[in-house]
Parts: C-alpha cells; sequence; structure tokens
C-alpha cells in the first residue's frame, strides 16, 4: 500500500470506533467516540471551514475541562477530522457515523447513536449560534435529531430493533449530508481537488 498521509501511524486505515474508543479509554479520558464524531460531523455540516483548526480547542473545552489532548487522542482526532471531510464531500457518499460494529449489542449501538446526535447537534450549535438562519428542512432535523438523542437505552435483542436501528442511523446519515449540501463551505469550493488538501 502506498503511503497517502504522513501523519497517522495506522497504516493509514480508516479509524472506526473500536480504534478511537480505545484511544480515549488508553489516556483515560472518559468521552464517547461517537459523540466526539457527531460534534465534529455538526461543526461541518453547520458551515465551520475545512482549513479553520479551532475544532481542536473546542473539544479540549468540550470534553477535557479546557486542557490539551494527549498526543494519540489529538493525532486521531485529526485522522478522524480529515477523514469526515473525505467522506462527505466523496461522490459516492462514502461519510458514515462513527458507530459500535453490528457484532456490539443493540443497547450499545443504540446508546452510541443517541449521544452521536447529540453531539451533532452541539456542533451544529456552536458553529451556528452567530448566524442561526435555517430552512425548514434544516430545523426539522435539527428537532428530529433531538427526538433521537432521547431514545431508551433499554433496546430489546430482536430483528424490530435492529430494523429500527438501521433505518434510523440510514436517516441520521443522510440527514447530516443534507445539512452538508445547504450549509457547509468546501475546501475552497473545489472538490476535485479536495481529496487532495484533505490528506496532508
Amino acid at each position: 500500500m502506498t503511503e497517502i498521509t504522513s501523519n497517522t501511524d495506522t497504516d493509514n486505515n480508516v479509524i472506526d470506533f473500536a480504534t478511537m474508543q480505545g484511544i480515549l479509554a488508553s489516556e483515560g479520558l472518559k468521552s464517547h467516540a461517537s459523540e466526539l464524531h457527531g460534534v465534529l460531523t455538526g461543526l461541518i455540516c453547520a458551515g465551520f471551514a475545512f482549513e479553520d483548526q479551532s475544532y481542536v480547542v473546542m473539544l479540549h473545552d468540550l470534553f477535557n475541562d479546557g486542557e490539551g489532548f494527549p498526543t494519540a487522542v489529538k493525532k486521531a482526532l485529526k485522522q478522524m477530522y480529515s477523514e469526515l471531510w473525505s467522506g462527505i464531500l466523496d461522490d459516492s457518499y462514502s461519510f458514515n457515523l462513527l458507530l459500535p460494529d453490528d457484532d456490539d449489542s443493540i443497547a450499545e449501538r443504540g446508546h452510541a447513536l443517541s449521544v452521536w446526535v447529540q453531539g451533532f447537534n452541539l456542533g451544529f450549535g456552536l458553529q451556528q449560534k452567530d448566524s442561526p438562519v435555517l430552512s425548514d428542512e434544516v430545523k426539522e432535523v435539527l428537532t428530529d435529531f433531538g427526538e433521537i438523542a432521547n431514545l431508551s437505552d433499554e433496546m430489546e435483542e430482536d430483528e424490530d430493533t435492529e430494523q429500527a436501528y438501521f433505518e434510523i442511523a440510514e436517516y441520521v446519515r443522510i440527514s447530516a449530508l443534507l445539512c452538508f449540501s445547504e450549509l457547509a463551505t468546501p475546501p475552497n469550493h473545489a472538490s476535485n481537488s479536495a481529496d487532495k488538501k484533505i490528506i496532508h
């Protein structure tokens, strides 16, 4: 495999939930990987510029009492941020929510989905606080996300619940892309070269 990035030591593997959660736990942070991913997605979908690096400081304030993150966490967050942009800008819509694997319990995955949407609304609100001019569609998404955030953690391990979980997760994914298409600031408005910019 050819090396594309120089700032990850994970053989350029896309960072997944288990990896991110493992890094957070190993550094003694109580944050939830899905919530962090949700906050970053919310920021980006509300118009946060790719070149703006202040998201790191925002995350310090939100999740670490304003203290700087350990190097391993900061590195993983930067990789997650880059991959988020790559996924959202990808013409084939490869963007996905950072959630536990299908092998994990439905309760665990349901909880992760609810904290993801909480994080999204938080990040979105931080970015939009000075210019809250939103279309009805985006307002509806934020309202729906608020309701999804309150999903019960007590979920039955059955086929209906699995089906509902997948449908809600897909709705959340598509809704985030809708917000991005309406409010985001793509890097230099040149999506064809964006991937190259993001990777470095």
